[in-house]
């Protein structure tokens, strides 16, 4: 049975409440994040919803799964917050007592947001993430950053002029996962030495991170060069699609020596090889030789693969431990997922939607994985939480709706 919306899940943390006032991607997942370890995620939107309340893709009736996807387990409250009342209430809610409270994450941006200087005067050990596009303010997401730090220009087949984009919001995600570590770690310091935080994450920087961290600028700039597209090819060792006699197309990898080993193996190549790396001077049990001669690997394989329907293929792959997965679009991905029994997904009852395929968290935790829980309905918790932090009556609670503030 899943638990009701809002309700904190056993987990290390457990009693921690969260504030949070985001849109879109990053600051979203890094609170839904939070609820599955355990804490009180309290979402907060304006009247009618914020900017990705109606985002794309949409049920059949309308209503948002994304929003419905990324705000699973958290409540939800509405608060006009760019109104001088509803901000106090806002600031109010960040700051309540409580042991595990003062936490805020937020995306918001203008002069009226709220800011850790304010907040921290009302509550000092208050610990405010703040997820920005650029360190100085400037607007920015994953589609316009993500061209910005090359990728697209890496991307795509070889013959291609033009850049291609790709459809995840990778540094969004990153960028969410970043906040939770931020978030858990400005707690333990809180535990330790009663300090709240401030802590910034620009988009822009965490892309520029990443693609540091894969040797990629160093890369560019030892060589002053930018790197030639290499279509499905792996970079760096062998990894390529290959098509099957039924029509499918797999991925296969040979990252280790092992992995290449067993390819060869399964494909009776091994001969075919060895004569290569004689004749080249080359030793295919390295992964940078490996890569330099992929087209010359893979046109020796394709006919192999080609000749072997799917379910054969499946079949020699797994026997032989070749790295290997099918390309599935997410219509497959959903019927896998339901198939799988001891997995992350499984269909809820989402308020507004009706019966919907979710995940649950992607760990375990002690061997257990938290449950998916269905998102708040917008707004549907604006009076609990208004009453059991700020101690507002039904009346003040009234006179807040009928003046439009929640």
């Amino acid at each position: 049975m899943p638990l009701p919306t809002g309700e904190s899940v056993e987990g290390p943390l457990a009693g921690v409440r969260v504030i949070e006032a985001g849109s879109f991607v990053a600051a979203p997942s890094a609170g839904m994040a939070l609820s599955q370890l355990g804490a009180q995620v309290v979402r907060v939107d304006p009247p009618g919803g914020g900017s990705d309340a109606g985002r794309w893709p949409l049920s059949s009736g309308g209503a948002s799964l994304f929003w419905a996807n990324l705000n699973k387990g958290k409540r939800s409250v509405t608060i006009d917050h760019r109104r001088d009342e509803g901000r106090e209430l806002l600031l109010e809610l960040v700051v309540a007592s409580g042991p595990g409270g003062g936490v805020f994450i937020d995306n918001l941006v203008g002069a009226r947001r709220l800011r850790y200087e304010e907040l921290a005067a009302r509550r000092e050990d208050v610990i405010h993430v703040h997820v920005e596009g650029r360190r100085n303010g400037k607007p920015a997401v994953d589609y316009s950053i993500n061209a910005e730090v090359g990728v697209p220009l890496m991307t795509g087949p070889a013959e291609t002029g033009v850049p291609v984009n790709h459809v995840l919001p990778a540094w969004d995600l990153v960028t969410g996962m970043l906040t939770v570590s931020a978030v858990t770690s400005a707690l333990f310091r809180r535990e330790r030495t009663g300090e709240g935080a401030r802590v910034d994450v620009a988009l822009a920087d965490v892309a520029l991170a990443g693609v540091a961290g894969m040797g990629w600028l160093a890369e560019a700039d030892e060589r002053q060069s930018a790197r030639p597209r290499i279509g499905n090819h792996m970079f760096g060792c062998f990894g390529v699609d290959f098509a099957t006699a039924d029509g499918k197309r797999i991925m296969v990898v040979a990252l280790t020596e092992g992995q290449w080993n067993a390819l060869r193996r399964v494909t009776s190549t091994d001969r075919v090889f060895a004569a290569l790396e004689e004749t080249l001077g080359v030793d295919l049990g390295r992964e940078g030789d490996r890569y330099r001669l992929r087209e010359t690997i893979a046109s020796i394989l394709r006919p192999w693969f080609e000749g072997k329907d799917y379910a054969t293929l499946e079949r020699l792959l797994d026997d032989a431990k070749v790295l290997w997965s099918p390309y599935r679009d997410m219509v497959e991905v959903g019927r896998e997922a339901r198939r799988t029994e001891d997995g992350i997904v499984s269909q809820i009852d989402q308020p507004g939607i009706g019966p919907m395929l979710a995940a649950a968290a992607p760990w375990r935790w002690n061997q257990v994985s938290p449950p998916a829980r269905p998102a708040p309905v917008l707004s549907a918790d604006t009076e609990a939480v208004l009453g059991e932090l700020l101690g507002l009556t039904d009346a003040e609670i009234g006179r807040l709706r009928t003046s439009g503030i929640v």
